[in-house]
């Protein structure tokens, strides 16, 4: 049973709690700027977060850059209903057995949004790491990208075409950004 002293306390935090809420509702406390216009929809639209069952993940093509190998690792929303994404996805190279290959993948600082999918609409998130060959890392071939989507346990799995990775050694960091709307830069 709760104490007096404490039932005021609780009452106090939640009252706090709703004050905070309500300020950051009339402020518009949503991020909207990863959205583009064409996947934005009404309020009444949107619906809730996206579930494994509900995408379909693949990696786009690679954008190399000095020393970098740069790929978007996409989700399109192949429901019937929109959804969101907030965050980071997680993901893992994995060989044929399915056995982790290196550590996850490190999250690159950044302000994460909402991305709101409606049916057919996708989101990216940058995948990144040295290339092997310059960085001097332990590499291996993987033989897929486990990726899963923000607030889910099941990981959606894309077979890996591009080559080796950096699984140990120094410069072995494989970094993720935040997801943004559309399939990549």
């Amino acid at each position: 049973m709760a104490t007096p002293s404490q039932s005021v306390r609780v009452g106090a935090v939640l009252a706090s709690a709703l004050a905070a809420l309500g300020s950051l509702t009339a402020c518009g406390g949503t991020d909207h700027r990863a959205q583009t216009a064409a996947q934005q929809v009404p309020a009444a639209a949107t619906g809730t977060r996206c579930h494994t069952s509900e995408l379909r993940a693949s990696v786009g093509r690679m954008d190399p850059g000095a020393g970098q190998r740069n790929f978007p690792v996409v989700l399109t929303n192949v429901s019937s209903r929109t959804c969101t994404l907030h965050g980071y996805p997680g993901a893992a190279f994995v060989d044929a057995s399915g056995r982790q290959l290196g550590p996850d993948p490190k999250r690159t600082p950044g302000e994460p949004a909402t991305v709101t999918l409606a049916p057919g609409r996708s989101a990216w998130a940058g995948l990144r790491y040295a290339a092997p060959e310059v960085s001097g890392a332990h590499a291996a071939t993987p033989a897929a990208l486990l990726v899963t989507p923000p607030d889910e346990r099941k990981p959606l799995k894309v077979r890996w075409t591009a080559g080796e990775v950096p699984v140990g050694g120094n410069a072995s960091s494989v970094f993720l950004t935040a997801f943004e709307a559309g399939s990549g830069p």
